[in-house]
């Protein structure tokens, strides 16, 4: 069982380039965009969050259950649902503008159990930011470090929601001892100001790292560094792709049973490279497609 724990969100999604495009509601979030990757791969997966009762909420929940993604951590809450404004620039690449003031995933609190047999857990984006939530999801992934579970950590850097640039790095830092797999985009890494080998040294087992068309990467704690090549494909826009990798990572990685950090010191080069690959791919597919949507396990072929 996977677990995914983040925020939930409505994208606007532009349908034509420029400012004043129609806006299509899609759902989206990082973590949400991850689990319903995982949940599309054909992955036991659940979601762990807080969730508007708003319209755009059941919205959010109806997508999860589609994807075969189980709802039973999600908490519920009368906030509004926090709304991004995607603007899409000539290569389809998406920047962000969030609505988030007094939102219903802000006030997450912590789970008292995750769902029986969990293995690994995934957190990233906006929910490692926002407070007071951050600091509830910052404890989940500590204490579920201290259970010895798998854990991933995809930063996914929104800039503009950081009011304290040098506070968020030393706390990014501060989470490496408690993460076994690091995944971040050649952008997050030029944010943060490292580099993927500093953070493996730090705790990560492994640390992927995203360059868009240009592939994905990774080096591990036991010193490989391997690289796979991104298919070439028309782009609709890039939403959900880094979501996508994380997804497609976590289901690799388990296939090989590899959901330990031991188990994932041992991968021969060989293992990575189908890893990255796979990754790659479903990447690509979803960027083929408007909003963030992510393939299926049978449109890669699993």
């Amino acid at each position: 069982m996977f677990v995914v724990a983040g925020e939930a969100l409505i994208d606007l999604v532009p349908q034509e380039r420029g400012p004043l495009s129609p806006l299509r509601p899609a759902p989206g979030g990082g973590p949400y965009n991850t689990a319903v990757a995982l949940g599309r791969l054909g992955a036991e997966v659940a979601f762990c969050s807080r969730v508007s009762t708003d319209g755009y909420g059941e919205a959010l929940l109806g997508g999860l259950r589609a994807s075969g993604v189980d709802t039973g951590p999600v908490q519920r809450g009368p906030e509004p649902t926090t709304l991004a404004l995607a603007l899409l620039d000539d290569h389809g690449s998406a920047s962000y503008t969030f609505y988030v003031e007094g939102t219903a995933d802000r006030l997450f609190r912590v789970p008292g159990r995750l769902p029986e047999g969990t293995r690994a857990v995934s957190f990233g984006t906006c929910s490692l930011v926002l407070e007071p939530g951050a600091t509830a999801y910052e404890e989940l992934l500590l204490a579920c470090a201290a259970r010895g579970l798998f854990t991933v950590l995809d930063p996914n850097i929104r800039a503009g929601l950081i009011p304290s640039p040098a506070a968020y790095r030393e706390r990014f830092h501060s989470w490496l001892p408690a993460v076994t797999l690091l995944k971040l985009s050649e952008e997050d890494a030029d944010w943060l100001g490292g580099t993927p080998r500093e953070w493996a040294a730090a705790g990560p087992g492994a640390v992927v790292l995203t360059r868009g068309s240009e592939g994905l990467s990774v080096v591990t704690a036991a010193g490989l560094e391997v690289t796979a090549p991104a298919p070439r494909v028309e782009v609709a826009d890039t939403i959900g792709a880094g979501d996508t990798v994380t997804a497609a990572l976590l289901h690799g990685l388990a296939l090989r049973d590899a959901l330990s950090p031991a188990a994932l010191a041992a991968l021969t080069p060989d293992d990575w490279q189908d890893v990255l690959s796979l990754a790659a791919r479903a990447a690509a597919l979803t960027c083929t497609r408007p909003g963030a949507q992510p393939p299926t396990a049978a449109e890669l072929g699993l």
